[in-house]
């Protein structure tokens, strides 16, 4: 068993729902149902590890971002500057952006705020870059919108590019295909339903189409990570369900998608999944309070490595 690393305590005062790292792992935000948005900043050496008492990481600025509950937090690709997307039970997704004062000193902006959605905004994810500087968003309604800035340098605003219902009913998380060896857009989509439908967006009809649904799990689906697809023909792609199970899909061009592996090592409802960087090892996190990592081994075979327990303990 792989032991905890270091506890952040991050002083929100209710539930965190969220996490996200930035593209280079040096930055972390955090959202809560405390309505607040927190960014960490990675101490760069022992000193200020030893300033922070002890803490690897140094909180940099907080703020009241929404009337609601906070999902999900996303960072945009550095390319486009230091910016972190947010949704929220008050169906509202907010553009958020860091600037530095003549003083020196930093502090994160409103620049949008995005209000389509007719009920609670759960899950939103930018685009890869080679797709331009866009964003998905999902939300309880079963519609899925996607919208982009127009002006990278002026992100106040933000057009409504597409807006289609992918499924009757809530939705809860979205995946975008990261492959830039693949230029079609795709979003994996999973909803309360136990489905996870793929879209393509349809140039020649210029509106995104249905390209395949994935049925297998019996209860809702809590998140959905894409692989990268780093030297594979085939995509993979990962859930995570209310139905205690994880499931890994292959999916290729003109084939039935199929599950390659499924796994109820949780014995508890799974939240989480995510790949490593080249979608060698998958993470999943449930109730159970572990974190289980997951590899193919020599034989083509999906196995469970190893887990991590978030209990402190000198076992």
């Amino acid at each position: 068993m792989i032991k905890m690393y270091s506890r952040l305590e991050t002083q929100h005062e209710d539930l965190i729902h969220d996490l996200s790292y930035d593209f280079y792992g040096k930055r972390l935000a955090t959202c809560s149902s405390d309505q607040k948005i927190k960014v960490w900043d990675q101490a760069i050496d022992k000193r200020q590890v030893e300033e922070e008492e002890g803490n690897e990481w140094k909180l940099t600025f907080e703020w009241k971002a929404h009337s609601g509950s906070i999902w999900k937090v996303a960072w945009a690709h550095p390319e486009f500057g230091n910016v972190i997307a947010s949704c929220s039970f008050d169906r509202t997704v907010c553009i958020w952006e860091e600037e530095e004062d003549n003083k020196g000193e930093k502090s994160w902006k409103p620049r949008a705020t995005l209000v389509d959605s007719r009920e609670s905004v759960t899950d939103i994810k930018f685009a890869p870059r080679h797709h331009g500087f866009k964003l998905a968003a999902c939300s309880n309604d079963g519609y899925v919108r996607t919208y982009e800035a127009i002006d990278v340098t002026n992100l106040s605003h933000w057009s409504l590019m597409e807006e289609f219902e992918s499924q009757k009913g809530p939705i809860n998380c979205i995946a975008w295909n990261p492959s830039p060896s693949d230029t079609r857009p795709l979003l994996a989509v999973g909803g309360n339903d136990g489905l996870v439908k793929i879209w393509e967006y349809n140039d020649m009809a210029r509106r995104w189409v249905l390209l395949e649904t994935l049925e297998g799990h019996k209860d809702a689906i809590h998140d959905i990570s894409w692989a990268p697809t780093v030297g594979r023909s085939y995509h993979l792609i990962a859930t995570a369900s209310k139905d205690k199970k994880v499931k890994i899909w292959k999916f290729v061009n003109q084939q039935k998608p199929e599950v390659v592996a499924s796994f109820e090592e949780h014995k508890s409802e799974v939240w989480r999944v995510e790949w490593n960087i080249l979608g060698t090892i998958l993470a999943s996190s449930g109730d159970d309070g572990k974190v289980r990592l997951y590899r193919m081994n020599f034989l083509n075979e999906w196995k469970c490595l190893s887990e991590i327990s978030g209990e402190d303990n000198d076992e």
